[in-house]
C-alpha cells in the first residue's frame, strides 16, 4: 500500500463514524454495505441484471473467468450503477461493495477504458493513490478501529470478528495490525495482566 496522505487515515475513521452516526447505528455495529448503496443512491447489480449483455460477455465474467474481476461502477444517466461479482463469497462481494462506494464518497475520478472496435479492452487507466485510499476506507466502513477494539476486548477471535462484520479473516488480521490495536492490546494485557479498558 502507498503512502496516504497525511491525515487521510483519521478522515477515514471519523468518515466511517459520522456514516455510522447518519445510518443510527452504533460506532462498533456492522454495516452492510448494500444498505449503505441504497442510501447513498447507488444501485447495486450483478451481469444478470442487464438482459442486452451479450451472452459472451455473460459468461466470460459468470462461467469461464469468475475469479478475474470483482466490481466496477458506472455512471449512467447521471446516476451511479455498482456492477459486483455475484460468484465471490459474501464477505469479498462486502468487500468490492465497499470499495466502490469508497470511491463515490472520495468523489474519485473514474477510470478511463478505450474500447476498440471489435470490443477488446486495449487501455485502461489506473491511479493506485486513489485505490490506496478507497481500499482504506472500504475497510474503515467495514470494520473501523472501534469495533476491532471493543471485538477484541470482549474476547472474540480473528474468525469470530470476520463473521461478526461479514468480512475476511484476511482484513481482520491486516485491520488489527495497521490500525495498531493488536499492539496497543498487548502493551496493556502486560502492564496490567489482562485487556485495557
Amino acid at each position: 500500500m502507498a503512502t496516504l496522505e497525511r491525515g487521510f487515515k483519521t478522515w477515514a475513521e471519523r468518515t466511517s463514524s459520522a456514516i455510522r452516526n447518519e445510518l443510527s447505528l452504533p460506532p462498533h455495529a456492522p454495516l452492510d454495505p448494500k444498505k449503505l448503496a441504497s442510501v447513498l443512491g447507488v444501485r447495486l447489480a450483478t451481469p444478470k441484471e442487464f438482459p442486452g449483455l451479450p451472452k459472451d460477455t455473460s459468461d466470460q465474467l459468470l462461467l469461464r473467468d469468475p475469479g478475474g474481476w470483482s466490481a466496477v461502477t458506472l455512471s449512467v444517466g447521471g446516476k451511479s450503477i455498482v456492477i459486483y461479482n455475484p460468484k465471490h463469497s459474501h464477505a469479498r462481494q462486502a468487500s468490492d461493495i465497499a470499495h466502490e462506494l469508497a470511491h463515490l464518497i472520495l468523489e474519485h475520478q473514474p477510470a478511463k477504458m478505450v474500447i476498440s472496435l471489435d470490443g477488446a479492452m486495449v487501455m485502461r487507466s489506473y491511479n493506485p493513490e486513489q485505490e490506496d485510499e478507497a481500499n482504506w476506507l472500504a475497510w474503515c466502513l467495514l470494520l473501523p478501529r472501534e469495533a476491532l477494539l471493543q471485538a477484541k476486548r470482549k474476547g472474540m477471535t480473528t474468525a469470530e470478528i470476520a463473521e461478526a462484520y461479514g468480512v475476511n479473516e484476511s482484513v481482520v488480521d491486516f485491520r488489527l495490525g495497521i490500525t495498531g490495536v493488536r499492539a496497543f492490546l498487548a502493551r496493556g494485557s502486560k502492564k496490567s495482566g489482562r485487556w485495557p479498558v
